[in-house]
């Protein structure tokens, strides 16, 4: 019990300093050491496990997924810089116009996140469009980090099938799936994340008019954007089609029928690559795409590279330090106590599952993280049931990613305390909506999935 109630503390703690805008590649180190300390008294051998258990789990995330975040960051700095990004999103908010502002908004930020572009570049493409339209539309400011969050940290991000976002990635690596994995339940998923959040939001926007409450008065410099000469809209979604056709034929084609045996010397299969392979191939074909037909427009490439690579440094190394963390806290014995604790509550993977990821992600608020600590420690076992059980690894997938966008935009969330920066807004005016799109909703949609999907196996 005392192990237990050290856990919590080191939970609330690092949750704690995470809502107060302490890096995480700082404190979860020393958590870590404080949580073993708290659990096992000062006979943990502390520089041990940090050295060997923290940073190996550190390393090894970093090993997995550095040319996921690298590429994908490039890929979303040459967007920016081609202006395909702003013009997808002013393309989309002009043929919908400005009664359709907050779908218009929600759009734009599922295709960019469908696309790869980082869910904190979204954000910062998406406000200057949406306080403009919101404006215009006179819908209050304070509803626009709901609708950025609904497009770009929701269906696109865990459930759409093809997403190249990391939390459809991770899962591949550890059931031998693709992104494109149970397709008909992402789909299903993502239909009603998309018309349960627009419900929401646009009840939320009716309520306010009724009331009286416009746009507010905000000054908003960042409005005045000029979105003259942009590029035609087929040449800003032709590198996200390139992703997506270039993914589904390596995924589903090409590496399903090559011989994989080779492997057997670096000590893994065909079926645990191939799928992060697909996605790495997609996204720098897409980036060698924008370069080569944009050579007059971006002036600087070097520069452009280096700033993507910076760019996908500090959430990289954010949820390294948290898989580090999840590391630590794996090895303790307490561990074994919670993992039984979970599996007492179901023997059905599929909801076991769900539980575990969607709690490790809560307490952790990284997506990401929590999805990668979870799966580490559990899905060796979720596999060896689910066996028995003819559930199929991609289902696993689907249910795990499905599970990573629910608890982890919680207050002290790295993508909602910059969103709501980017707004000039604060938690107490807007994190409502936040929560309702990227938590409640999600959530509430995943239940739903698993309970059908555990209705069918036990029937």
């Amino acid at each position: 019990m005392f192990s237990i109630l050290g856990l919590i503390l080191s939970l609330i703690i690092i949750m704690y300093l995470a809502y107060k805008g302490y890096s995480t590649i700082i404190t979860a180190p020393i958590i870590a050491i404080i949580t073993i300390i708290l659990t096992t008294g000062f006979n943990g051998h502390l520089m041990a496990n940090y050295t060997e258990v923290y940073m190996s789990g550190f390393a090894n995330f970093i090993k997995n997924y550095f040319p996921l975040f690298m590429t994908g960051a490039i890929f979303a700095k040459l967007m920016e810089e081609a202006n395909y990004a702003k013009s997808i999103a002013h393309f989309i908010t002009q043929k919908l116009g400005k009664d359709k502002s907050i779908l218009a908004v929600v759009l734009s930020g599922a295709l960019l996140t469908y696309g790869g572009v980082s869910l904190f570049v979204v954000a910062f493409i998406l406000y200057p469009i949406a306080s403009m339209l919101f404006k215009e539309a006179d819908i209050p400011k304070r509803l626009i980090p709901g609708t950025i969050a609904l497009g770009a940290f929701t269906f696109t991000m865990t459930a759409l099938p093809g997403s190249p976002e990391i939390q459809n990635v991770i899962p591949m690596k550890y059931f031998g799936t693709d992104t494109f994995a149970a397709p008909i339940i992402g789909i299903v998923a993502s239909v009603m994340m998309l018309t349960l959040g627009m419900l929401w939001l646009t009840k939320r926007a009716k309520s306010a008019k009724v009331n009286g409450e416009g746009y507010g008065n905000h000054s908003d410099k960042s409005i005045e954007t000029d979105y003259s000469n942009l590029p035609n809209i087929f040449s800003a979604i032709l590198p996200i089609i390139i992703i997506f056709v270039t993914n589904l034929f390596f995924s589903k084609v090409y590496y399903e029928n090559i011989d994989g045996s080779y492997l057997s010397e670096f000590g893994t299969t065909l079926s645990s690559v191939s799928g992060t392979w697909s996605v790495i191939i997609a996204i720098v074909l897409a980036d060698v795409f924008i370069v080569l037909t944009n050579l007059k427009k971006i002036k600087n490439l070097k520069s452009i590279l280096d700033i993507g690579v910076t760019n996908s440094f500090r959430p990289l190394l954010n949820s390294s330090a948290i898989v580090g963390y999840g590391s630590v806290i794996k090895s303790l014995a307490v561990f074994g106590v919670i993992q039984s604790f979970i599996f007492g509550i179901s023997s059905n993977p599929i909801i076991s599952e769900a539980l575990s990821v969607n709690l490790i992600c809560g307490l952790t608020a990284s997506a990401s993280g929590g999805l990668g600590i979870s799966l580490d420690a559990l899905a060796p076992t979720y596999l060896h049931i689910s066996q028995a059980l003819n559930i199929s690894p991609e289902i696993l997938h689907r249910i795990a990613s499905l599970s990573s966008g629910g608890l982890d935009t919680l207050p002290h969330n790295g993508a909602v305390i910059t969103t709501l920066a980017i707004c000039g807004l604060t938690h107490k005016e807007s994190y409502k909506d936040i929560f309702v799109t990227s938590v409640v909703i999600p959530i509430f949609v995943t239940v739903i999935i698993v309970i059908l999907t555990s209705l069918r196996f036990a029937g």
